[in-house]
């Protein structure tokens, strides 16, 4: 059964391509040699005091402006209309008379919702007090062929607004809204480093070896070295390198690559920040943590309370602070404290969670699981869950008061992660067996264990100072600053599968 709306649509394109024929035989149909002197949305507010920028104030100023962007909308009456324009910075009206633009004014009759004009005039106030450019220069620069979606509806698929991201920019100004707030949110995240002396740094993303967390990598090729190698799933193992060669204070915000699922919560390819500075501890770093979110979010979005799926998050209290063996013995009481080290009470509890164990598992990874299945997900508040298992941390140091345990925290807000965080392992022979004990678990299985780095070693074995280091997920930090539900909402262009086209 033929679509109506798919043949409404290519008939609309088969008109304005018709349009655009017409165009070329008149000449230039994509001219380039205007030049833009204002936006809108500066306009708007240089000029927003109705009561001192009134019609008589604003025509004795003299003020001419040229502006460009987008049509969205046209209201023709007869020898006058009204137009609304878009651009990068916001929108404004275009009144027109065919007295000012003569056969300019019968062309624009004809221009379509999405071509990109041009327009000159000095400003004027409508009856209802509206700012607006008085045309008396008008030009056709863009013809847009294919029709926007309805105002009232914008892009109603979800799919589609994320294939087509450069069609809901256009329609959706809160999703155009999201975009600017990441960029004042990772601006503010660089300033606050930068004014503590943190220097940013650029870090291999494709590399020997698959280092620096447990997850799955992508694997390329490299033809001219015959030589595999990895995207890499973090940058940890280079920018503590660069701690061993005296830059004690370092950052990367950059992309990270893990060949895992995709879901609300994650991509393929994701951003990270992750900072490192020597003779901290994890304890310091969680200061720092706290810090910075709080004042990134004050900064950039101006304020400390959040919305997030259907949560109210503050962000001003003091963040909560909690070993992991408590928290999961709060929400599972019929664990005692020594069970929290017993391999196999642990197994009978995951067993009666529904928790899948494989063989391999020790004590902490189970631990782990249990958490995640009855902790996680209620963490609301920002709360930092201290005191991770050795198992499950392979580059934290060991705790010197509590064996079998890290000097590491996760940071949790709306029951998501949103920071990982620990004193570094730097004694270089623990470090090469935990390798080890990676490498013996890929061979058992486990596609996210690390592999052996035989460099890292000698870096460590050169001396690594005692360091703290921190990862922050920029994405969920997005997520969480802008109330969007779904990472593919913070995402420009989230992965999605290929299209399947007909034929």
């Amino acid at each position: 059964m033929t679509d109506p709306t798919h043949t409404d649509e290519n008939h609309l394109i088969a008109e304005r391509r018709a349009k655009l024929a017409a165009l070329r035989e008149q000449g230039i149909a994509f001219p380039n040699d205007f030049r833009r002197a204002d936006f809108a949305g500066d306009l708007q507010d240089e000029f927003i005091d109705a009561d001192t920028w009134t019609g008589e104030a604003l025509e004795a100023s003299g003020r001419r402006v040229a502006i460009a962007g987008r049509l969205l909308a046209k209201r023709v009456m007869g020898k006058a209309a009204f137009a609304t324009v878009q651009d990068m910075s916001g929108r404004i009206q275009l009144f027109l008379q065919s007295t000012a633009l003569g056969d300019t004014y019968d062309a624009f009759k004809g221009w379509d919702i999405g071509d990109i004009v041009a327009a000159e005039g000095g400003l004027m106030r409508t009856r209802t007090g509206e700012l607006s450019v008085k045309v008396d220069a008008l030009r056709l620069l863009v013809k847009s062929l294919r029709p926007l979606p309805d105002k009232f509806h914008g892009l109603a698929d979800v799919e589609q607004r994320y294939r087509q991201r450069y069609v809901d920019l256009i329609v959706t100004p809160e999703a155009r809204e999201v975009f600017i707030a990441r960029s004042r949110i990772v601006k503010a995240i660089r300033h606050w480093l930068d004014e503590r002396r943190f220097l940013e740094v650029e870090t291999p993303m494709m590399q020997y070896i698959a280092g620096g967390a447990t997850a799955r990598p992508f694997v390329t090729h490299h033809n001219a070295l015959d030589l595999e190698l990895f995207l890499r799933v973090a940058p940890e193992l280079y920018l503590k390198r660069l701690v061993v060669g005296g830059m004690e204070r370092v950052y990367e915000i950059n992309r990270n690559f893990r060949n895992e699922g995709v879901s609300t919560r994650h991509n393929p390819e994701f951003t990270m920040l992750e900072l490192y500075e020597a003779y901290a501890t994890y304890n310091e770093v969680m200061d720092l943590t706290e810090a910075m979110i709080r004042d990134v979010a004050l900064h950039a979005m101006g304020r400390t309370a959040f919305e997030w799926d259907g949560q109210h998050i503050e962000l001003a209290p003091a963040f909560r602070r909690w070993k992991l063996e408590e928290a999961v013995r709060e929400l599972n009481p019929e664990i005692s404290a020594t069970d929290c080290r017993d391999r196999e009470a642990l197994a009978a509890h995951c067993a009666r969670l529904g928790v899948y164990v494989k063989p391999g598992y020790g004590w902490g990874k189970l631990l782990l699981e249990i958490f995640e299945k009855t902790v996680e997900a209620g963490l609301v508040q920002p709360t930092f869950i201290t005191h991770y298992p050795v198992e499950v941390s392979p580059l934290a140091r060991e705790s010197d008061s509590e064996p079998g345990i890290t000097d590491r925290f996760e940071l949790f807000v709306g029951g998501k992660e949103l920071a990982n965080g620990f004193s570094e392992l730097n004694d270089p022979e623990d470090q090469a067996a935990r390798f080890r004990a990676q490498v013996e678990a890929k061979e058992g299985g486990d596609d996210e264990a690390m592999h052996f780095d035989g460099d890292y070693i000698r870096a460590l074995e050169v001396g690594l100072a005692p360091t703290g280091g921190l990862g922050v997920g920029i994405d969920r930090l997005v997520m969480l600053l802008t109330g969007s539900g779904s990472i593919r909402d913070v995402l420009l262009f989230p992965y999605m599968r290929p299209e399947q086209h007909a034929g």
